[in-house]
This record gives structure tokens, sequence and C-alpha cells, in this order.
């Protein structure tokens, strides 16, 4: 699923904290450097957060062209802005997203802090379909939901709630802290597992319900379109879904800060793959002479 149970990252809120945290000179590019920032104190949180970049790659083996590769940069342009501390806030905010770590690990500077999940066992998945109750609790902490919204959204109890909470504090996906402190795990760049069991629980159960409407309400939207594209014309529409889910993520975590009737919950599926419908494919001639025969 999209960012509403299956795609959890940050985005719209980290970055409007990034601009608080750099309070000094910004340019009309969105973009901040170090030699610009007025203040002693201003300029060592930014080295805080150079440092922290680096500290960061090496405790996850990346090099400087596995976090190019990733940001769809060249190798030098990542050399040169972790260098100089010169790049915007959009890149520091795809930086986070990579490593899998909000500003305030970056702000410390250590490298420390909590193992962020990028994805769970097969085992926990399962654990996680077996009771409606935790994935449902699961989904909304993946989404920003505080202790005392769900107690008021749904059908569960101060006490049930906090044995489903030290459950997932059991698998690690939360830090919970009695009374109602919660602190999700997972990376930025979480997922569930390929073909796993929340993955096939997706398929055969969620989808269909998701489907099974009219998709005429004035927010809804449904495009479901087929023809004859090139590979490179694929690969070109499979990054903008994927810019499309990243902007997904961000206005989610933005309106997370928003309350709860101002909000409704929605999904979003983004899907492309070469495919033909069965029907039409026995229709085909074959194209193979031998096969004619």
């Amino acid at each position: 699923m999209s960012e509403s149970l299956f795609d959890p990252s940050n985005g719209g809120k980290q970055r409007e904290r990034g601009a608080q945290l750099m309070p000094g000179k910004v340019s009309n590019s969105d973009t901040f450097c170090v030699d610009q920032l007025a203040g002693r104190s201003i300029m060592s949180g930014s080295k805080l957060i150079l440092r922290g970049i680096r500290e960061l790659l090496r405790a996850r083996g990346m090099t400087y062209r596995d976090l190019a590769a990733q940001l769809g940069v060249s190798e030098p342009t990542v050399k040169r802005d972790l260098s100089r501390g010169n790049f915007s806030l959009g890149r520091l905010d795809r930086i986070c997203e990579v490593l899998g770590v909000g500003m305030e690990e970056l702000i410390r500077g250590d490298g420390q802090g909590p193992v962020l999940l990028t994805e769970l066992s097969d085992v926990q998945e399962q654990e996680l379909i077996a009771d409606a109750r935790l994935l449902l609790i699961t989904y909304l902490v993946l989404n920003d939901w505080k202790f005392a919204e769900i107690i008021a959204a749904f059908h569960i109890d101060e006490n049930e709630l906090v044995s489903l909470l030290l459950r997932l504090d059991a698998m690690r996906l939360v830090d919970y802290r009695p009374p109602n402190r919660i602190r999700k795990l997972t990376a930025r760049n979480f997922s569930w597992r390929k073909d796993g069991s929340v993955h096939r629980f997706f398929i055969e159960h969620i989808l269909p319900e998701f489907f099974a409407a009219r998709f005429d309400a004035p927010t809804d939207g449904f495009h479901f379109m087929g023809g004859s594209l090139s590979d490179g014309s694929m690969r070109y529409i499979a990054a903008e879904m994927s810019r499309l889910a990243r902007e997904f993520d961000a206005l989610a975590r933005q309106d997370a800060a928003l309350p709860l009737e101002a909000r409704s919950g929605c999904s979003a599926v983004f899907a492309l793959r070469s495919w033909e419908y069965s029907a039409f494919t026995r229709l085909r001639r074959a194209t193979n002479p031998s096969q004619s025969r």
C-alpha cells in the first residue's frame, strides 16, 4: 500500500523543521550554505548536520556513489555538497529520506539513536495480519496518530490499546513509554516485504475492497490507462509515480498536524507493468511461423 499503510516516510513536516533549524540567510533558490549562515552557533549546527550525514553513511556502509544513485544526481555533486555544505532544503530532505532519519538525528551529529527498521521479518508480518486490531494500530501509529486520537475514534479502550502498543514495542516497531508516549521506530524508507505476508494480504483482501467502488466523490480519482510505450517512456512514468508517492507521503505528514475532523482516511495505488488482458492475448496471431502450423 501507499503511505496510508505500506510506505510510511517523513516529508512535509520535516521540511518545515529543517527551515526552522536553519534560520540563517536563505537564497531565493531555497539553498543554504555554511558560509552564509550568521552566528557561530548556527554555523556549528550546520557542521553537525554535515558530520551527521557522513557518519550515518559510514554506519550504513554507503558510499557517496550509493547516495548519489538514490538521490538521482552525480557522485561529484554529492561530494561537492558535503564538502561545501551548500545544497537545497529539498536535497537535505531527500538525504534524510535515503538515510532513514529525521533532522533530530543529524543535528545530534553522533550517528547514535535507536536502530530504525526498514522491514519486518515474515513471522512479524504474519503476526500483524492475524490480528485486525494489531494491524489497525500499526497503520495508525505509522501515520502519526496520537494515543488520545485512537481512543476517541475507535472502539478500543485504553487498556487494550496499551496491550497492543506493548506488542508493537516488543516487535521494535515502536518505542512505547506509558502512559501515552509513542515513538515509531521505522526508517523513512521502511517497506513491507516484497511478496511477503502483508503484501499478499493487501493483494487478496485490501485491493478488491478498495476497487469495489464507484470513485465518484468530489475528492476521488480513478485513471486506468492502457497503451504501447517504449522502455524509456515506461521508466519515465515509473519515476513520476515515485515522485507522486513521495508527495503523498509529504502531504500526509503535513496534514497529521490537523485535527481529526479536518482530515479523512484515504489510500492511493500507483502501479505500472508490461501487461495485456489474457482474453486479448488469446486472439493474437502467432509471431513464430512454426507456431501457426
